[in-house]
Order: C-alpha cells, then sequence, then structure tokens
C-alpha cells in the first residue's frame, strides 16, 4: 500500500470519528419536560393539551396528557421554553421552562376551573339573550333617528312660516300672504304630527330612565306640542276674521305670541338633544 492510499483512509477516518461524536453529543446534549397537569383535589386531568414553544426558534412541539394526566416531550434542544397547558372548561397556564444539555425536568401543572355566569348565581335564563327584546330594541332605535331627522326637515317650514307671517297680518297684508302662511302652517303642522308619531310610538324599553337632556326635551315637547295644536286653531280663526275684513281680536289675537312661544321651545328641545349634561 502507498503512503498516499494510507494517508487518505486516515483522514476518512478521522472524519467519520468526528461525525459521529457530534451526533453523540448532539443526542446526549437534547432534554425533556415531564409531569402531571391536575384539576383541583390533586386529580389527574386527561386529554389536556400541552403545547411547548422554543422561545428563540419559535418551534413548538403539542402532546396531550394521558388518563393520569401525565405527559412527556422529550428530544428538547438546551434553551428557554413556555409550556402552556390547556383543556375545555378551565384556565390556560403559561410558565417558562429552561432547559440546560442533557437536562429533564419535571413541571406539574394545576389547572383551575373557569366561572361561568351560573358559578356567579345566573340563572340560564338571565344569561341568554332574547332575539324579540333586542328586535324591540333595534325597532325603537330606528323609529327614534326617524323621529330626530323628521324633527330637522320640520324646522325649515317652521321657519318659513314664520316669515311669512309678516305677510299674512298688520296693517300690510294680502289674501296671497295669508294664503302662503296658511299654506306652510299647514305644512308644518303636518310635518310636525309625523315627526312627532315616531317619538310617541316607538317601543317603550320598561326599566330605562329618564335623565338629562331627554328629560329635558319632553318637557319643551310638552310646550311646542301643545302650541301645535293652538297655532293652526288660532290661525284658522284669525285668516277668517281677515278675510272678512274684520280686526284680529280676542283669542285669534293671540295667534303670533303662541306661534313665537311654539317655534322658541322647539328650537330649544332640538338643541337640549344636541347638549351632554
Amino acid at each position: 500500500m502507498s503512503v498516499r492510499w494510507v494517508l487518505a483512509a486516515g483522514l476518512r477516518a478521522c472524519g467519520l470519528c468526528v461525525g459521529v461524536s457530534a451526533f453523540l453529543w448532539g443526542q446526549t446534549g437534547q432534554g425533556a419536560v415531564s409531569g402531571t397537569v391536575g384539576a383541583g383535589a390533586g386529580a389527574g386531568l386527561a386529554g389536556a393539551t400541552v403545547s411547548i414553544s422554543n422561545m428563540a426558534t419559535g418551534q413548538r412541539t403539542s402532546t396531550h396528557t394521558d388518563s393520569s394526566g401525565r405527559y412527556s416531550v422529550a428530544e428538547l434542544v438546551p434553551g428557554d421554553y413556555g409550556l402552556t397547558v390547556s383543556a375545555e372548561g378551565f384556565d390556560t397556564v403559561t410558565v417558562t421552562v429552561t432547559l440546560a444539555p442533557n437536562e429533564s425536568k419535571t413541571v406539574d401543572v394545576t389547572l383551575e376551573a373557569t366561572l361561568s355566569l351560573g358559578d356567579l348565581g345566573f340563572t340560564p335564563a338571565e344569561t341568554q339573550g332574547s332575539a324579540a327584546q333586542q328586535a324591540r330594541l333595534n325597532r325603537r332605535s330606528h323609529m327614534l333617528r326617524v323621529h330626530q331627522e323628521l324633527g330637522l326637515v320640520t324646522t325649515v317650514p317652521l321657519f318659513a312660516t314664520l316669515v311669512s307671517s309678516t305677510g299674512a297680518g298688520g296693517r300690510a297684508t294680502s289674501s296671497s300672504g295669508r294664503n302662503l302662511h296658511a299654506g306652510l302652517g299647514v305644512l308644518t303642522v303636518g310635518l310636525y304630527a309625523t315627526t312627532a308619531s315616531f317619538a310617541i310610538f316607538a317601543p317603550k324599553i320598561p326599566g330605562t330612565p329618564t335623565r338629562g337632556p331627554i328629560r329635558l326635551h319632553k318637557a319643551l315637547a310638552l310646550i311646542h306640542g301643545t302650541g301645535m295644536i293652538l297655532t293652526p286653531v288660532l290661525g284658522a280663526i284669525a285668516y277668517d276674521e281677515r278675510s272678512r275684513g274684520q280686526r284680529v281680536q280676542g283669542l285669534a289675537a293671540a295667534h303670533g305670541a303662541v306661534a313665537a312661544i311654539t317655534a322658541v321651545a322647539y328650537g330649544a328641545a332640538m338643541l337640549s338633544i344636541a347638549l351632554k349634561f
């Protein structure tokens, strides 16, 4: 045999030894984590999920406890791990485990039962939502939203009615001015009645307190609601008297004042729902 062949064989043998040594070192450097998962009173919890994740690499390994609540995860390289144990009906527990080369650790975990609403004294009927109540609440919210939107729309003919009143009364008056004022008044009352109906007929939610701006809004509604009834009645009397060339007198003479109070109360009611107090 030549010297060259001997040297080559020696190098191959050395390489094989190094490779085997590295493999054996890697195998013996691995560790393991095992233990028992309990559920109160020291009883083992079968079927619990045990996940262990390498914090450096993110590699995760999962297993389940056996009938005695025991688990074991092997072939773990040295490092820091997050051990998470979970089971249905129990709180999840996570602990940190640090493994040195060739180290095996025992980590026992006890899970606490998750508190349910029943445990707190609530009956199933109290914890389950009611489709009928939710539908009632949705309908009320919708109708009140329409009430607010129509309320804003009603301010337009209301303002126009107030402006047109200058041509419907006093010395400078005409039949066309009175007709325009009366027509705008009828439109305002019609829109107002529609607006109010959405608030009046919206489903009520028992036990809901009325406070703050809503209470003020309702109080003002009593004022402008009464005014919206009296104003057209007095206006019709005043219209008839003016059309016959007579002087507006008696209750009809209060038509302008009642209309003004109604408009102010209506505007204040609109502002009350925009304020927070």
